[in-house]
């Protein structure tokens, strides 16, 4: 069944979901091959954020202009007037769009795309499990990941127990800003979490992200309190934000005082930013510099000095 491009509005039950991206022979997101489900919607509001368009729980429209034509197609498919011809390019005011998606349908040239549709639980857990036998072999599975998959909770819960039910290796892909009673019941069908850790500071981490971190820090905490369930904890790490020494040192002393599996060093990169300027939206990080690998090598020695076994991923 062909997704549909919905306002975003779903069953309660679980039983669909509002999804971005089904990312295929995924090898970052866990272990051996694996298949990543990005769900649309987080709580958070992270300034440097590469998937700007999972943040919001409904579809939207990213418009690219380098691709534009300047057919005018668009603005006369939509009959709310949404769309305004400025010298021939459309002008997209998103406060009066429904999202009802046919003026992507209408462009010719593809510079509009919707990000995000509502999919029927069977369909995404069908698409997620197709390369079984890549997971067997690999020691792969699948991967849930977003946006916040703690977002969709029900739909998050029923995902990861029907790949469970097909014995397939799960990964919970988090930043854990969610509440304990949803995330104990989406643990219940999970093999592996990937924690995100931002900042151990509450007031940089609202700064940063747009909320405090207590909630993420005790969750966290439960999480590697409970039983079965392997943790690998990511670090975004983010220029001027959190690679100081000082907190790569408080850091270290904290990751000493967990059980861990796994810590891993991510690198600020720009690969978000067309995605910004696509929704319309200002990139808050768009004078930073990406992080050279000289720079994470650094900050993984002062995590390996004080005990840390760290990687280095992407």
């Amino acid at each position: 069944m062909a997704p549909s491009f919905d306002s975003g509005l779903r069953a309660d039950d679980g039983s669909e979901g509002v999804v971005f991206h089904i990312q295929r022979y995924s090898i970052q997101d866990g272990p051996g091959i694996r298949t990543t489900v990005f769900l649309k919607g987080c709580s958070l509001r992270c300034q440097w954020c590469s998937n700007p368009e999972s943040q919001e729980p409904h579809p939207e429209i990213l418009f690219r202009g380098q691709q534009c034509q300047k057919s005018g197609a668009c603005a006369k498919a939509c009959e709310v007037g949404a769309i305004e011809l400025i010298d021939g390019a459309p002008r997209l005011d998103r406060s009066a769009c429904t999202r009802c998606m046919d003026c992507v349908e209408a462009c010719p040239s593809d510079a509009l795309e919707i990000a995000g549709r509502l999919m029927k639980l069977e369909d995404v857990v069908d698409e997620a499990c197709r390369d079984e036998l890549f997971y067997t072999n690999s020691g792969g599975g699948v991967t849930l990941s977003g946006g916040e998959p703690l977002s969709q909770p029900e739909f998050s819960r029923r995902f990861l127990e029907a790949c469970k039910d097909r014995s397939i290796h799960t990964a919970l892909d988090t930043c854990g800003h969610g509440s304990w009673q949803v995330m104990e019941q989406v643990l219940e069908h999970t093999d592996l979490v990937l924690f995100d850790l931002k900042h151990l500071s509450p007031r940089k981490h609202l700064d940063g992200t747009g909320a405090t971190n207590d909630r993420i820090l005790s969750n966290l905490r439960r999480t590697l309190e409970s039983n079965g369930v392997r943790v690998w904890i990511r670090i975004p790490l983010i220029p001027g934000y959190n690679d100081s020494t000082p907190h790569l040192k408080e850091l270290a002393l904290a990751l000493r005082q967990t059980s861990a599996e796994k810590v891993s060093l991510l690198g600020f990169h720009h690969w978000g930013r067309p995605k910004y300027q696509a929704l319309g939206r200002e990139y808050p990080y768009a004078s930073a510099d990406a992080l050279s690998r000289t720079t994470l090598e650094l900050a993984k020695t002062v995590l390996e000095a004080r005990g840390i076994a760290v990687t280095i991923d992407h």
